[in-house]
């Protein structure tokens, strides 16, 4: 309802404009990166995960765990995210695996290659707060 709002109230060339412009920048970006390489790989998030309920009270750093996915959705790339470790904690630690359009099937080679090469295809995940 607000992007209706802004569109029909004379912000559409401050706005949607502009953030058209930066979007196309970002899926030109991968796109040149994603010609050298079959795939990019990145971290999840900016830090390990953080224990459940943790960050209940602060949405802001909640959101900002987002932020290592945001330019893949923006420039509408397929991607898998997968664990890779563990902190000192034993809290999991993600692994971003970023392909060019319609290479999904490759992406799932990709992790499932890296699952099993390093152990992790055989590991549970606990339940949410500690309850098996």
């Amino acid at each position: 309802m607000l992007g209706s709002f802004v569109l029909s109230t004379g912000y559409y060339d401050a706005y949607y404009i502009r953030a058209s412009k930066t979007r196309k920048l970002i899926c030109r970006d991968f796109d040149n990166a994603l010609e050298r390489c079959d795939a990019l790989i990145s971290p999840t998030t900016p830090a390990p995960a953080f224990k459940f309920g943790e960050k209940l009270e602060d949405p802001l750093q909640m959101y900002l765990f987002d932020v290592m996915t945001v330019g893949v959705n923006l420039a509408g790339l397929p991607a898998l995210s997968i664990p890779c470790g563990k902190n000192t904690a034993g809290l999991p630690i993600g692994l971003q695996i970023i392909g060019p359009r319609l290479s999904d099937a490759k992406l799932l080679q990709i992790g499932r290659a890296f699952e099993l090469e390093t152990g992790f295809s055989n590991m549970i995940a606990p339940a949410p707060g500690g309850q098996d």
